[in-house]
């Protein structure tokens, strides 16, 4: 399963899902992305309809980069969704 990246156009938002992340390794993620100055991130529920152990209960993170948001922001978020990304990867 590959990652989810989707733009918001309204209100400068992006929103990613990694899968296979427990909800713990997402509260730290979030944790880690708010660090960055002008940044802002809500945890997205997981909405499928049938449970599975094996699914997150979270689908995904949405950032929101408000006016105070440094000019390198975007690229401190990418770095921080890349260790995560790279270190939590399911393994097939």
């Amino acid at each position: 399963m590959e990652e989810l990246k989707t733009q918001g156009t309204e209100d400068n938002s992006v929103q990613y899902e990694i899968p296979g992340l427990p909800l713990t390794v997402y509260r730290e993620l979030a944790a880690h992305l708010r660090q960055v100055q002008g940044v802002e991130v809500e945890l997205i529920p997981q909405t499928a309809a049938v449970f599975n152990y094996h699914d997150s209960q979270i689908a995904g993170v949405s950032i929101q980069y408000g006016p105070d948001a440094e000019e390198i922001a975007p690229q401190r978020v990418e770095q921080i969704l890349g260790y995560y990304r790279d270190r939590h990867r399911r393994k097939s």
